[in-house]
């Protein structure tokens, strides 16, 4: 594990870029159709957000991703404390002027570093749909067409054709037909 690919988010550990987590190798075509139906999808797929911050990398735009997760998890984040500390977290990270991952946003959205005084959790919403939007017409279509994308496809595909996967169809056709 290089240390370009790991990202560290003290307050956000469910978005560590972590190799412990096993490739889901019983993933079933469901996967990346799934995916390919829309970014929403994806985004409900931990493998799916996996190999979409594999091609953001790529981008150099992974940060947009990052930014959106982080916000995902921080609306779920009770307590005034927690909540403070996550979204100053959020702020030096991600919106900062001297944010270490950037996200671009519009300028007038920016927030003040005031608002993090009194933290609400739909707080970061208007910028999270900015950055939402972007990787919906900008990202999310070049990914679906990119080489992480097809060729986790073609291997779902590969895996479902196997022989063992059609002895499995088999045996449960058997028993529903009966």
């Amino acid at each position: 594990c290089s240390l370009q690919r790991f990202i560290f988010f003290p307050f956000f550990p469910e978005i560590n870029d972590s190799e412990s987590h096993p490739s889901s190798s019983h993933q079933t075509l469901k996967g990346t159709s799934k995916w390919a139906t829309s970014l929403e999808n994806l985004l409900e797929d931990p493998e799916g957000v996996k190999r979409f911050r594999e091609f953001l990398k790529k981008e150099f735009s992974e940060e947009n991703v990052l930014f959106w997760l982080a916000c995902e998890e921080f609306k779920k984040t009770q307590g005034k404390k927690q909540m403070q500390e996550k979204a100053k977290e959020i702020y030096t990270t991600f919106l900062s002027s001297k944010a270490s991952s950037q996200v671009n946003v519009e300028g007038q959205s920016r927030l003040n570093e005031t608002i993090l005084e009194t933290p609400h959790p739909l707080m970061f919403q208007k910028l999270q749909d900015q950055i939402f939007n972007l990787m919906k017409y900008d990202s999310y279509s070049r990914f679906l067409k990119s080489d992480i994308f097809l060729n986790h496809k073609k291997s779902e595909e590969q895996e479902e054709n196997s022989p063992e996967a059609q002895t499995a169809a088999k045996r449960a056709s058997r028993i529903y037909n009966t």
